[in-house]
């Protein structure tokens, strides 16, 4: 077992800032003392390359493939199918075809139900795999993918499990001699695209309701993270899926993507990923065949520290709100607003957590933070920390590469940072931490609230009135008190303005995948109405 070779055992964690705080043993490790070595051999071979259509494994039409990365060092670990849009065609008309005419949609809800919870069995069985491929595609610590993001997955498929047999529709009245009902039925083909910084965790907020709901569904992997979802694709179909029920195009967004959201076979497209982008996706399916759209886009998310912090704590939290995944979180607390009273406290207290953050080998135990995700982000974060030293702010730590290999960069903090400096209206969308001070709390619900995103935010206090004039006043989709990232099955995620429309996971995330028909029939002579 993968686990034997890494050390390491799995648990189960309410929540990822525990789990954060269990792992990493805060206090033990420095990034001074880290450091990047040859590369840990990950206990894994890849084993799926290709394009997954009509339950098989396929080259692309074109014979083209494309290199996906290690961002430990910039060298290649496989070659990809690279499809594009012939190749969308052909899962659009396996999709269709499977639910126009095949078994899944069929299938009682209870079978259905089966086949997902088995996949989820597969998940946990096959944990270590998942894990090794996720952390040596995307970069993010193994301990973090085998022990909080895999079990995850696992769990999303069961809690979608359960709803397969309990979606209905309503007996409704009406005003006359008729019996009224709603239908709740499949929407029908699913495009689906999902990002590269939680690979297989948005496969699992997209592909489980979809298929609970007994659609079928076309999925675009992120070109620099293919491998994990299509691995997670074979043991769907070990478990039972029918064929078609679920294809994969692996490929770049101009072509395989673009497709996508402008085929007019295509019923839905639901997008993660940036707003830059999910506004093209959306034009595209307006342009198209107006098919219905979810979009779960890019965050600026204040995190509020209230002047009765106890300081230390909210170091600790306000750390792991920006700087969890390597800060490549679209709903990472990257505007960190201090009270006045406790904010010098608070950044001299962040700088020398930020200096022991452990940096290295994401293969490697207790490590905190792997690579940056590819050489494009690793410049245009470098690119921001420049922005916010010319721009004015005080660069407290960090601020530059970290090792000489890969895409490493140390963790960043900024103080006195201006709510007009790029680096707090940007997403940065890595290692960088910026304090913000204010004074007053009307006055930090105005800064928070001017921004065009509103995903999510944290708020740290001990007063309970505090926290609820925070809650209803930020306009974002979730709000935090006194921890972050508590992402279970059950809790409904998505944005206001800019941060995309729609809302995934929780039985909200139901709707996106359903039609509700009415249904009239005229009574004659009814005992009642």
């Amino acid at each position: 077992m993968l686990h034997d070779v890494l050390n390491f055992e799995r648990v189960s964690y309410n929540n990822l800032f525990e789990a954060f705080l269990t792992d990493t043993g805060i206090g033990k490790y420095s990034t001074a003392a880290a450091v990047v070595e040859d590369p840990i051999t990950p206990p894994v071979k890849v084993g799926h390359t290709k394009l997954l259509i009509n339950g098989q494994f396929v080259d692309a039409a074109s014979g083209k493939t494309f290199p996906t990365l290690d961002p430990r060092t910039g060298d290649v670990i496989a070659h990809v199918a690279e499809g594009d849009a012939e190749d969308v065609n052909r899962a659009v008309a396996a999709a269709r075809k499977a639910f126009d005419e095949g078994a899944w949609p069929k299938m009682t809800a209870y079978e259905r139900s089966r086949v997902l919870f088995r996949f989820a069995d597969l998940i946990e069985k096959h944990n270590d795999e998942l894990a090794a491929l996720e952390t040596w595609d995307n970069g993010k610590p193994f301990e973090q993918s085998a022990k909080i993001e895999i079990p995850m997955v696992a769990r999303f498929f069961r809690y979608y499990a359960g709803y397969a047999d309990k979606i209905h529709g309503l007996t409704v009245p009406a005003d006359g001699p008729y019996h009224v009902q709603t239908l709740h039925e499949p929407i029908g083909v699913a495009g689906q695209i999902i990002p590269w910084n939680f690979p297989l965790v948005m496969f699992a907020w997209k592909v489980a309701p979809a298929l609970a709901c007994g659609n079928t569904i076309v999925l675009k992997t992120a070109e620099q993270t293919p491998l994990s979802a299509l691995y997670a694709a074979h043991l769907l179909h070990e478990a039972g899926l029918p064929p078609g029920a679920l294809n994969m195009v692996s490929g770049f967004g101009p072509t395989a993507g673009a497709a996508i959201a402008s085929h007019m076979d295509i019923d839905k497209v639901a997008f993660t990923g940036s707003t830059a982008t999910g506004k093209i996706v959306l034009e595209l399916a307006a342009k198209s065949n107006l098919k219905t759209v979810t979009l779960e886009l890019g965050g600026k998310s204040p995190f509020i520290v209230c002047e009765d912090a106890d300081v230390d704590k909210a170091v600790e939290l306000a750390h792991f709100a920006l700087f969890f995944n390597q800060g490549q979180c679209c709903c990472a607390g990257s505007r960190t607003f201090v009270h006045e009273r406790v904010y010098d406290e608070f950044v001299e207290k962040a700088k020398a957590r930020a200096q022991k953050r452990v940096v290295g080998d994401p293969f490697k135990g207790g490590i905190e933070q792997g690579p940056q995700i590819d050489s494009d982000q690793f410049e245009k974060i470098l690119k921001y920390i420049d922005y916010g030293i010319k721009g004015g702010a005080t660069l407290e730590t960090g601020g530059e590469r970290f090792g000489s290999k890969g895409y490493y960069i140390k963790p960043t903090v900024f103080s006195n940072v201006k709510d007009d400096m790029q680096i707090a209206k940007d997403e940065i969308f890595g290692p960088v931490q910026t304090v913000l001070k204010y004074k007053e709390l009307d006055e930090v619900i105005k800064r928070a609230n001017n921004s065009r995103y509103g995903l999510a935010a944290g708020i740290f206090t001990q007063n309970i009135d505090t926290a609820n004039t925070l809650t209803r006043a930020l306009r974002v989709g979730s709000v935090w008190i006194n921890c972050f990232d508590v992402f279970d099955a059950s809790i409904p995620f998505g944005g206001y303005k800019m941060s995309g429309n729609g809302r995934e996971k929780g039985i909200y995330g139901l709707q996106n995948y359903l039609q509700v028909k009415a249904v009239v029939t005229p009574l004659k002579n009814p005992a009642w109405l």
